[in-house]
């Protein structure tokens, strides 16, 4: 048995950066003075004449972002999710997205797995953040190929976009022929009695978790939601009519991310039961990061408890 090769997300999203300088030469990479964690430092290496740091100024940066992009520049603007998302909200809803603006955020180090820089960092509120803006995509990649992926997808896109990325090393599932679409969900397993969606990393969770509830008689479907806005509608109804039953797994608050996404499809369309995993209405603290997913639930061990007591009932 080949050995799980295991990746950050974010380490795909310095990659594609490179790869995409090859093909748009239009590129412009901005960062928040944390080159070396959010990995455009790569990029910063291999093109330092299409990238600036800026300095931690976060709000700064997404003008900055705003005004080359009017010029025509294609613009990715880095920093921690908790920073991006929180701290530049107002620059990004009123200088990038209200004038629908070609700048991608590249908003790394989100969720829980951030692990010991404890609850300031852990950013589980950024999605929830980011859906009620106006013209804003927002995805969120399970794996370092599908996040090197959606960088190269968002050259041929035409507007503001919130991409999401890990810290933390995660298995890598997708091949070399991967093909990313945007908003479009991607089934991974088949299954009748319950449907699990996943984004992020806790896809690879999802997967784990579907060949322990087959051996106990549960057949789940595994769908991987890596665009959260605008989100599959027509992958969520099949579902729902075809299982009956919808679990969302997230690493992210329950409140205003992917459950409620989904949730809000069923109630128009085909209302069936959901289960939403994820943080709950609190916040996280400091420790390493597996050991933190576990203790909030956001793991497989969990998903398979909570997909066995949602089907019993």
């Amino acid at each position: 048995m080949s050995e799980v090769v295991r990746k950050a997300t974010r380490d795909g999203y310095g990659e594609g950066l490179i790869e995409l300088c090859k093909i748009r030469p239009d590129l412009v990479v901005l960062d928040a003075d944390l080159a070396a964690a959010t990995k455009t430092g790569m990029f910063a290496k291999a093109h330092p004449e299409s990238f600036f740091n800026c300095g931690i100024q976060e709000g700064n940066m997404m003008g900055v972002a705003a005004g080359l992009a009017s010029t025509g520049r294609l613009v990715f603007a880095s920093s921690f999710a908790m920073f991006a998302a929180g701290r530049a909200f107002e620059i990004i809803r009123n200088s990038i997205a209200y004038p629908s603006l070609n700048v991608k955020i590249g908003a790394t180090h989100a969720g829980i797995s951030v692990g010991e820089d404890g609850a300031s960092h852990q950013c589980n509120e950024d999605i929830a953040l980011m859906r009620v803006i106006p013209n804003m995509t927002i995805i969120n990649p399970a794996d370092s190929v599908e996040a090197k992926a959606a960088v190269l997808a968002m050259s041929e896109h035409d507007g503001p976009a919130y991409l999401r990325f890990g810290r933390l090393p995660v298995p890598v599932f997708n091949g070399d022929d991967y093909e990313f679409r945007l908003g479009k969900g991607i089934q991974l397993k088949d299954g009748e009695d319950v449907t699990i969606i996943a984004t992020g990393l806790m896809v690879a969770e999802a997967i784990e978790a579907h060949a322990e509830l087959a051996e106990q008689g549960i057949s789940a479907r595994i769908v991987n939601i890596h665009t959260i806005k605008p989100i599959d509608r027509e992958t969520i109804i099949k579902a729902a009519k075809e299982t009956g039953r919808i679990v969302t797994v997230e690493e992210h608050s329950v409140i205003g991310g992917l459950g409620d996404a989904v949730g809000g499809v069923l109630c128009e369309e085909h209302p069936v039961p959901l289960k939403k995993i994820g943080v709950e209405d609190v916040f996280g603290y400091s420790g390493p990061a597996v050991d933190l997913l576990k203790e909030f639930g956001l793991c497989s061990a969990n998903i398979v408890k909570v997909v066995r007591e949602f089907v019993g009932k």
